[in-house]
């Protein structure tokens, strides 16, 4: 949830509530109210589930009250917070990035608030008090050699001073848009000493105009504060809370912990590069498109918002991979045609998977000081996506999802982009023949869903709703929070053609009565938002306990048999996964993936015959699990993603030995026993599953560099 400032200075620190939560106003009610209104006036009454046809296919002719929540729902979605396109450069838009080594200072004070009393903002950091160099992007927690720094809970500070090209300066037909990828989790802005604009949510991005910051007199430079705040609530995306060790004899006074209900570390700072950006005064704000097919001619529908001019000309052009233009247009919104059209396949399902288009988009408007014009293009990939009672369809043939789930995590950098890091993490995606991971439990850097159009990598995209597990977390003011979110997410990533499906929570403790009324209304909103996907969250409870379940659109189901119970009982494994199958199926006839199974395992460990945490027992495990998924997949189970990809960091237990080692690499992405298992099924998978059985489909596999 962002909210930029008009200007001014501001002190943020006089509505604090005491102790270490972010001090802030409470966030504004404007869109969650009246979300909430419209829903109850609709009575929320049709089913948050997409309905069926005959044939069992996904149905988005919504009826009755949804012919009047729907609008409501666009207009409090995306329309009020405006476009989050990737900053691309371009003839008339340029970037200058900011990464690098920031002045960075934590706040240690006991109420963690100096920062804002002594209004480090104000002035350069280093004039209030000593400072460290932080790269960016990282998270600060792994950087030094500081115990109190790694598991540090509160404000932290980020300063860097940014020299600008003249003309952006100088020009007033030039806007500077200051554009953080990721600060974890609370953040306000500064620049020049200026508050010009706060977020809340710490994996999606957020912008402020400082045009007028930057243009109002002779520097050339600006100085850019940020403060970011940590702590964790139950109505924060994921929830946590504080608690207040009391007990003198044991605690000094003032001690406190975050505690937290998900299994991974909670690594904090600028995770995602900060970037400054330009584009002219008038200029394209947002591009929404959707995909179809219609026998061999493809269908793309586009919107585009502009800002600035209410006068103005848009010519539209799709291209191809070789440059040539295949379909025009013009106006704000219309339908391209494209004959003899290339679908965008998925990984290892097509002999030329992944093809992508150009929208170009160009903008001209007639101004007072003259003509200004405007290019943005965009990547797009046609295909459809469908679901019915068995099958989950990519361009109207069956998709099986073999992949993996991932942790954006590694040593030092915690959760800071690494561009090598996420290069070899597709290599090795590839390389095991998978097709396709779920952003647990959050939403990736949008470089990584790049990634994913270009090679073909399909995506089940997760928002920030892990750990929801309290009953203050089913509140209206987390529901109201959740939804924002959603609305974020889905406007970053709704053009992406590798995001197939949106997962609005990880394991909630969906069974409690409030759930029921927090899922349907936010995957109703989710729906909204965005018609042309199907909606789900992942699930742990019990098939006849769960309220969520019955508005989602596909079943996806964690479980650990003979790990967290059974324990080392691999020989139950089998009845118990195939009867939880079977019931799941049995109450609500729809598609299921098996989002997470696994095994704790330390690379190098071995047991024969197979005890737990030794690379035996995990391969051994899976290969239970995997008996029973060739069975299902030939009915309705139509996906499996083990979990994990590579182990990762977590917070300290006696159950954890530096993290999760539930990884088939190491968190260095070395392999484990169980990953050639994986390699093995996955290829043979693919195989079996391919649905051109051509010559040269044989080829392609065979000379293949990632082939077995």
């Amino acid at each position: 949830m962002a909210r930029a400032a008009s200007g001014g200075a501001r002190d943020p620190a006089a509505p604090a509530p005491p102790r270490p939560a972010p001090p802030r106003p409470a966030p504004p009610a404007r869109l969650g109210a009246r979300l909430l209104a419209g829903l109850r006036a609709a009575g929320c009454e049709p089913r948050a589930g997409a309905t069926r046809g005959r044939d069992g296919s996904m149905s988005r002719g919504p009826a009755g009250a949804w012919v009047a929540l729907g609008p409501l729902l666009w207009t409090c979605g995306l329309a009020l917070e405006g476009g989050m396109l990737y900053p691309r450069e371009s003839p008339s838009r340029e970037r200058k990035d900011l990464d690098g080594l920031w002045s960075f200072r934590a706040d240690f004070s006991d109420g963690r608030r100096q920062g804002f009393e002594q209004q480090w903002y104000r002035a350069p950091l280093r004039e209030s008090g000593p400072t460290l160099d932080m790269p960016v992007p990282s998270s600060f927690n792994d950087v030094g050699q500081d115990r109190q720094l790694r598991s540090f809970v509160g404000w932290v500070w980020y300063e860097r001073e940014a020299t600008l090209p003249r003309r952006w300066s100088q020009d007033p037909g030039t806007r500077v848009v200051l554009r953080i990828g990721s600060a974890h989790y609370y953040a306000i802005v500064w620049v020049n000493g200026v508050h010009v604009a706060e977020h809340e949510g710490g994996h999606l991005p957020f912008e402020a105009d400082i045009s007028k910051l930057v243009q109002s007199g002779p520097l050339s430079s600006c100085r850019i504060t940020l403060a970011i705040n940590n702590t964790l609530t139950p109505h924060t995306l994921p929830p946590g809370t504080i608690v207040y060790k009391t007990d003198a004899s044991k605690y000094p006074k003032g001690y406190f912990v975050q505690n937290t209900y998900f299994d991974f570390f909670n690594y904090a700072g600028l995770h995602r590069p900060v970037l400054l950006y330009t584009t002219p005064t008038t200029y394209i704000d947002d591009i929404t498109v959707t995909t179809g097919v219609d026998q061999d001619t493809g269908l793309v529908d586009y919107q585009i918002f502009v800002q600035g001019s209410e006068h103005f000309q848009l010519e539209v052009y799709l291209l191809d991979e070789e440059g040539k233009v295949v379909a025009q247009g013009t106006g704000s919104q219309g339908r391209l045609q494209v004959p003899n059209v290339h679908l965008w396949w998925p990984y290892l399902m097509h002999e030329h998977p992944a093809y992508l288009y150009s929208l170009e988009v160009r903008l001209t408007a007639q101004m007072a000081a003259g003509p200004v014009s405007d290019f943005y293009t965009l990547p797009v990939g046609i295909r459809t996506v469908a679901v019915t009672e068995r099958q989950f369809l990519i361009n109207g043939k069956p998709f099986y999802f073999h992949g993996v789930n991932k942790h954006e995590d590694a040593d030092i950098r915690g959760k800071g982009f690494d561009w090598p890091l996420l290069v070899k993490d597709f290599n090795l995606l590839r390389w095991l023949g998978a097709n396709a991971f779920r952003t647990s439990h959050y939403p990736y850097a949008e470089e990584v869903m790049q990634l994913c159009d270009r090679y073909g990598i399909v995506v089940i995209d997760e928002s920030p709703g892990v750990g929801i597990m309290l009953v203050q977390s089913y509140s209206n003011v987390s529901l109201q929070h959740h939804l924002e979110v959603m609305g974020e997410l889905v406007r970053r990533d709704k053009n992406h053609p590798s995001v197939v499906m949106w997962s609005v929570a990880n394991e909630p403790t969906s069974f409690l009565k409030p759930a029921a009324y927090y899922f349907k209304t936010l995957i109703a909103h989710t729906k909204a938002l965005d018609p042309s996907r199907p909606v789900t969250f992942v699930t742990n409870s019990n098939y006849e306990a769960d309220l969520g379940a019955p508005y989602v659109d596909v079943i996806c189901v964690n479980s650990y048999y003979s790990w967290y119970h059974d324990y080392g009982h691999m020989e139950v494994i089998q009845l118990q996964l195939a009867t939880e199958f079977e019931n799941w199926y049995r109450t609500y006839q729809k598609p299921i993936i098996q989002s997470e199974y696994g095994a704790e395992t330390i690379a190098g460990f071995h047991q024969d015959p197979p005890l737990m945490f030794s690379e035996e027992y995990q391969k051994g495990l899976l290969e239970q699990y995997h008996l029973v998924l060739d069975q299902k997949r030939k009915e309705y189970v139509v996906g499996e993603l083990i979990w994990n990809f590579a182990d990762f960091m977590t917070d300290q237990s006696p159950q954890r030995a530096v993290g999760n080692r539930k990884g088939i690499f190491t968190r260095q992405r070395q392999p484990k026993a169980a990953a050639f298992l994986l390699r093995e099924r996955y290829w043979k998978l693919a195989n079996e599953t391919g649905h051109h059985r051509s010559a040269a489909k044989s080829q392609c596999l065979e000379n293949s560099p990632f082939a077995l």
